[in-house]
């Protein structure tokens, strides 16, 4: 499947979704009894790998690991908050891969598995010749982080956990408080900063773009959730 065939829908229990860019190569696969997505970024001049949530499935994941590299090299997994959906294949994959781990540092102490990389906002994570840019929304967690992968010409890639969706932002629980900082942090260090062309990739269900989603912050703001 090259870039122009990917549409970011997968099925539950189906092969990854593969989207070919020229400096990267994105799998998007479904996992676990939640449908969660995880995804494995590959840098295409080195093979350094880095997954995004080792949710559910270890042999899916194992296997999606093994088709984006020769010699099945994980460099990272970034898990992008402590919810137990998102964490549930994390120990079998560090121990089949021996990658880092890496998490928001306010989740990180909520994940039994060791956190090696406790991540701030605007930190930088390096993978072979690529890098990705952490971006902290804080509110369906406290230590909820989003991934940014600049591609230039090839637009702004935004992994973003449960934080935004096709629709709106994460869950909150209905607590006031918690939405409004999300709602702020989406806006500002996301909508405001990132053009209309970038594309979402969320913890769940399809894939959007910011500019699919920008004329509804006002109603996701009045709704309140």
């Amino acid at each position: 499947m090259n870039d122009h065939e990917y549409t970011g829908h997968v099925e539950p229990g189906g092969e990854p979704a593969v989207r070919d860019l020229e400096n990267l190569q994105i799998r998007k696969l479904s996992v676990g009894p939640m449908d969660n997505n995880a995804y494995l970024l590959t840098c295409r001049s080195s093979g350094a790998q880095l997954l995004i949530d080792a949710a559910a499935d270890p042999d899916a994941l194992r296997r999606m690991i093994a088709a984006g590299a020769e010699h099945n090299w994980l460099d990272v997994i970034l898990t992008t908050h402590s919810h137990h959906d998102h964490v549930g294949a994390l120990p079998e994959m560090v121990a089949a891969t021996g990658a880092r781990t890496a998490a928001g540092a306010e989740d990180a102490k909520e994940i039994a598995e060791k956190i090696d990389l406790p991540l701030a906002h605007g930190d930088v994570i390096e993978f072979g010749e690529q890098r990705v840019e952490i971006i902290h929304l804080r509110g369906h967690t406290p230590g909820s982080v989003a991934v940014l992968w600049r591609g230039g010409e090839e637009g702004d890639h935004l992994f973003t956990g449960d934080s935004l969706f096709p629709g709106g932002v994460g869950n909150t629980d209905r607590d006031p408080q918690r939405f409004a900082q999300l709602i702020d942090d989406v806006e500002q260090r996301i909508f405001d900063r990132l053009g209309d062309g970038t594309w979402v990739y969320p913890g769940h269900g399809d894939d959007t773009t910011l500019g699919a989603e920008r004329a509804s912050l006002p109603a996701w703001r009045e709704r309140g959730w």
